[in-house]
């Protein structure tokens, strides 16, 4: 048992777990911001612009209240979804991007030390040839 607990600990302790526990809190903070976002301002815009409140689009099949369907806040959270993606998209794009960026500037090797020209070579072996022929006519 003190195996499995200490297992435990260590997968929880992890920096990777922490993090995505930290993530899922923000996450659930943008979400209410969202919702309320939508709610509070976005519907009454469109409200005022379509003269529709979404709050109050439902279609009660029998009449009596006892079965509704709440289409309009059907209609509210897939502009809360759509919201939600789109901000979501744009945050792993810029992620992305970073780590596009990142990768490029590890994966540029470093300039190589310019060696001699064309014309310092040729010199070179200019000088080597007339030292052999010194040599051979001594």
């Amino acid at each position: 048992m003190k195996k499995f607990w200490d297992e435990f600990k260590a997968f929880a302790l992890k920096g990777n777990m922490m993090d995505m526990a930290i993530g899922v809190i923000i996450g659930g903070a943008f979400s209410t911001l969202v919702t309320s976002l939508t709610d509070n301002l976005i519907s009454p815009i469109l409200g005022i612009l379509g003269k529709v409140n979404f709050d109050s689009m439902m279609w009660d099949v029998f009449g009596d209240g006892q079965l509704v369907f709440k289409y309009g806040a059907f209609i509210t959270s897939v502009i809360n979804f759509l919201i939600m993606a789109f901000v979501l998209f744009m945050i792993v794009k810029g992620m992305n991007k970073l780590m596009a960026l990142g990768k490029k500037e590890e994966d540029a090797a470093p300039a190589a030390p310019a060696g001699p020209t064309q014309e310092e070579l040729l010199a070179g072996i200019l000088e080597e040839l007339k030292k052999q022929n010194e040599e051979k006519s001594a």
